[in-house]
């Protein structure tokens, strides 16, 4: 699973273009959107869009959004529990 974090939080660096931060700089528990990492309904399509390409995994609807995009940790189980689509 730290592994999965690790990859997610470079992954997320890079899709969204975040320059002046390091996956260490990431903590795996914080909220993205909003306070913590601080991204917002665009940034959170940009994931929406990763996931989907790099995992093959959906996120069936707003209200999972808000649980799968709560933090890192949070993508990562989705990631892990979620049957390819």
């Amino acid at each position: 699973m730290e592994t999965l974090i690790r990859e997610l939080k470079e992954k997320i660096i890079k899709s969204l273009k975040l320059t002046d931060i390091t996956p260490e700089q990431i903590d795996a528990d914080a909220p993205l959107i909003g306070e913590g990492l601080g991204l917002d309904s665009i940034d959170t399509l940009e994931l929406l869009v990763m996931l989907e390409r790099d995992y093959r995994v959906t996120v069936p609807d707003v209200n999972a959004g808000r649980r799968v995009f709560s933090s890192v940790r949070a993508m990562a189980e989705h990631i892990r529990l979620q049957p390819p689509a």
